[in-house]
């Protein structure tokens, strides 16, 4: 029974949230930017990077406004119960003496950026400067990939990862264990627990070797649910079953997956969203072969189904009427093509997620599509190789060797990458395309610059330039 302190206690919280809302809105405006991407993307350095560079604009050249910002600083997010971004120890372990990448995101954590910014207009010299709060919120690429299966049964997500097992990591391993299990039999902990830890196992050596729909998400970040039920199932074949079988268990543990986590977690975080930022290492995924590629961009488009952006779903009549203004898809780590192929890039970039952003238009919000690097770690150059010069970079290995490498030419046409990848090619028919994993670079920052950076400064000014 609800209590009438419980209901007085939801009213004021309500009325205080709502006040909250207005006062921000009226006096000192709150924008909420969301950064999601797929593992790998480099969401935290994207963040990490793009704060440094509104703090210090010196390298935010094609930020128009920033002149007028007469101070940038950091404040206490507003939400307490939302661990703080570790802004200081990612930024220090990026332009350190010594630099190497920081840990990659775990848990959702938020930051809020201020700026206060010099009035404009006729009136200016009656008025005081104003106050923008930009709110940043990070979270795990893994549990992205849990909105796709908002609007999917049991029966459902079962099939489509049956379908896809046999050309993946570890699937084969998988569909042999489930041919020794009998769906319809009584259910029995130790056979589901079996099912799970290789189903598990799948999904990590499948993240590993460059495949971005790995979900459930929470089974390759569990936290503080590791080993219980609502992440102890696993897809089965379709049957007909009794109320006490094993496929029965299964499906309400799968929907309580979706009831306990998944949409508690989307309900709490993305009920104010006013831009969006995904984030993809479209490069590793052309590395990893056609089928990784094509499996990022059903992934992609499957998650941006349940945004605000597009058709009605269990996430839109959540939020209600407020949708998404702008969502930035960004294809990171361009500083490991030479300049010449970061059309090319940005190109694949807009075909691969041309579904999610056809969507995304027509319901009204703004898009674009970018190549760019957000921490730069290599320089250009002209390497000699078989009597020609080919365009490459040169940077430093997590070993500490210096290197210079050609990464092979992009096609002109995207349709040359995402066509055989949509029709199952099992490899590139006539190029190579080689991707190295680079260190951060030493740098030396001049008073006034942020880390130098590819492209950052036109990400800042679609997410926040009208504001400024």
């Amino acid at each position: 029974m609800v209590g009438f302190s419980d209901l007085t206690d939801g009213v004021t919280r309500g009325i205080a949230g709502l006040g909250d809302q207005l006062s921000g809105a009226m006096f000192e405006p709150v924008l909420r930017i969301g950064v999601t991407g797929l593992s790998r993307a480099g969401k935290t350095v994207f963040i990490t990077s793009l704060v440094a560079n509104l703090l210090d604009r010196g390298r935010m050249q094609a930020l128009t406004g920033a002149g007028d910002v007469q101070a940038a600083f950091l404040q206490p997010q507003p939400d307490d119960t939302v661990p703080r971004f570790d802004y200081e120890s990612h930024l220090a372990a990026l332009t350190g003496p010594e630099p190497f990448w920081p840990e990659g995101t775990r848990a959702t954590s938020e930051l809020r950026l201020s700026f206060r910014i010099a009035p404009r207009g006729l009136l200016s010299g009656m008025r005081g400067p104003r106050t923008l709060h930009v709110d940043i919120f990070d979270y795990p690429g893994e549990w992205l990939l849990d909105l796709s299966l908002i609007d999917k049964s049991y029966r459902q997500w079962s099939d489509g990862v049956l379908m896809r097992l046999e050309h993946r990591p570890q699937g084969t391993e998988y569909l042999q264990l489930l041919t020794t299990v009998d769906p319809a039999a009584d259910f029995s902990e130790p056979t589901a627990k079996a099912l799970a830890f290789q189903f598990t196992s799948h999904l990590k050596s499948a993240k590993e070797a460059g495949f971005s729909d790995c979900s459930p998400g929470r089974f390759l970040l569990p936290g503080e649910l590791e080993g219980s039920p609502v992440l102890t199932f696993a897809p089965l074949p379709a049957t007909d079953t009794p109320r006490t079988s094993l496929a029965h268990e299964m499906e309400r543990r799968y929907d309580a997956y979706k009831r306990e986590v998944v949409k508690p977690f989307f309900r709490d975080h993305f009920s104010k969203i006013d831009r969006q930022v995904v984030l993809a290492d479209v490069l590793g995924a052309i590395h990893a072969g056609p089928a990784a590629l094509e499996d990022l961009r059903r992934a992609m488009a499957e998650v941006l189904q349940a945004f605000r952006p597009g058709r009605a779903s269990w996430l839109t009549s959540l939020m209600g009427a407020q949708r998404v203004e702008k969502i930035l898809f960004a294809a990171t780590k361009a500083d490991h093509l030479h300049s010449i192929d970061h059309g090319k890039l940005t190109a694949i970039t807009t075909a691969l997620l041309r579904d999610a952003k056809d969507r995304a238009d027509f319901s009204g919000a703004q898009t674009q599509a970018l190549a760019l690097a957000s921490l730069r770690t290599t320089t250009e150059a002209m390497i000699e190789q078989d009597g020609g010069t080919l365009p490459a970079v040169r940077g430093r290995l997590p070993d500490g060797r210096n290197v210079a490498m050609y990464p092979g030419a992009l096609p002109d046409d995207p349709g040359q990458l995402l066509s055989p990848a949509r029709q199952g090619a099992q490899k590139w028919l006539n190029d190579a395309y080689a991707i190295m994993g680079f260190a951060p670079a030493p740098v030396t920052l001049r008073p006034g610059d942020g880390p130098p950076h590819i492209r950052l400064d036109r990400a800042a000014q679609f997410l926040i330039g009208d504001k400024l």
